[in-house]
């Protein structure tokens, strides 16, 4: 596979502060050893939907890397593997809702022998402290694949996106874990071989080493960059706080209620028109059938969204339990009081963005700056 990869930008970056406390945990995995903190942040900032603020130093740390979400401008599920897993074809693009993944190299003791193991935090409650965690994995790839394994680091992992919401959130963050590892490391690694061991953390983290657009096959792991006429495009992300696992929506799927579109002339409605893809017929996700069944509140939260004027498409994405509109909503204010104040609903304007081309750029976005509307 081709692909040029813009390589860094260091975003460093202020981020407001909060009281908290800190909480040493002992690991819970028997490989190797891991110093672990979670950051317990003040009630009016332990949602996933308010401001995520949290007392950290970027100067503390070498690099700081921005870490979008995604969603799913398609989703077709084309057949079942005999290993299990789902051949998928879909096109992805990134957004300007994210977190903040802060790494520093970690020094050598004071005589001369390595340190002897990884220091992890994260601010969310419920995010696994573990090796189970996919910014740790990713950690661990990037050192054995190029035999850095005595190179050890401090990650501190600062989240806004919540858990099983089809946003693709962990393995973003996992992407840019093997992306701030590998820099931090001297480069050791081609972005064309981060690009190939991406795959064996999962099937979505190969995405987040693209540009922000890709169509993606296989499980996922399959990218093709695209470059799409999308130009500025808002959105609102809609969330309930309910959500629902990968492997539970595949076991709802009835394949015989598959879309019969072809992926890949959905691809070019999308290439052609943009955003707008000719119709809005071209906003296919397979994964809504058994999400709906498996919540059927979700699909009414949906049809609530499909009667708000301004939006030009509304879908699921991935397997859910977000819902992305494209477009505008005519009062905006109104559709913000309304859906932010409904109980167990988070509402999270953003909007597209891209990686620009070139040598030593990642994904930069201001860290506050996530509402284009405002």
């Amino acid at each position: 596979m081709t692909l040029v990869l813009p390589v860094l930008l260091l975003v460093l970056q202020a981020i407001s502060t909060s009281g908290f406390i800190t909480a040493v945990q002992s690991p819970t995995s028997t490989t190797a050893p891991i110093r672990t903190k979670n950051l317990v942040l003040s009630s009016a900032t332990t949602d996933a939907s308010s401001d995520t603020a949290v007392d950290v130093d970027p100067s503390e740390y070498d690099l700081s890397l921005f870490s979008p979400c995604k969603i799913n401008l398609f989703l077709r599920i084309l057949r079942k593997r005999p290993d299990g897993f789902h051949d998928l074809a879909s096109l992805f693009q990134t957004v300007a809702f994210g977190d903040m993944l802060h790494l520093k190299l970690l020094d050598d003791d004071d005589d001369g022998s390595s340190t002897d193991d990884d220091e992890f935090m994260c601010n969310m409650e419920g995010v696994p402290l573990d090796r189970s965690n996919l910014v740790l994995r990713a950690l661990d790839l990037v050192r054995e694949k190029t035999g850095n394994t005595d190179k050890k680091f401090r990650a501190n992992l600062v989240k806004q996106v919540p858990a099983q919401a089809g946003l693709g959130g962990g393995s973003g963050n996992a992407a840019a874990a093997m992306f701030g590892a590998n820099e931090l490391l001297g480069r050791p690694a081609t972005h064309d071989e981060l690009v190939e061991w991406s795959g064996d953390l999962g099937s979505d983290i190969t995405f987040f080493l693209s540009h922000g657009t890709a169509y993606c096959t296989g499980r996922g792991e399959i990218m093709t960059p695209v470059r799409a006429p999308f130009g500025p495009v808002k959105l609102c992300i809609v969330k309930p706080d309910i959500g629902l696992s990968t492997p539970q929506v595949f076991g709802a799927l009835d394949y015989d209620q598959l879309s019969k579109e072809d992926p890949e002339e959905l691809l070019a409605r999308f290439l052609e028109h943009g955003v707008d893809a000719d119709g809005d017929d071209a906003y296919v996700n397979d994964l809504e059938q058994p999400a709906f069944d498996c919540l059927p509140e979700l699909r009414e939260l949906k049809e609530d969204l499909l009667q708000v004027k301004g939006f030009e498409h509304v879908m699921m994405s991935g397997s859910g339990t977000s819902i992305f509109c494209i477009g505008e909503a005519d009062d905006m204010d109104g559709f913000l009081a309304d859906f932010g104040s409904r109980e167990g609903i988070n509402v999270f304007p953003t909007e597209f963005i891209s990686r620009e081309d070139g040598e030593g750029v990642w994904f930069e976005k201001e860290w506050t700056d996530v509402n284009p509307y405002a």
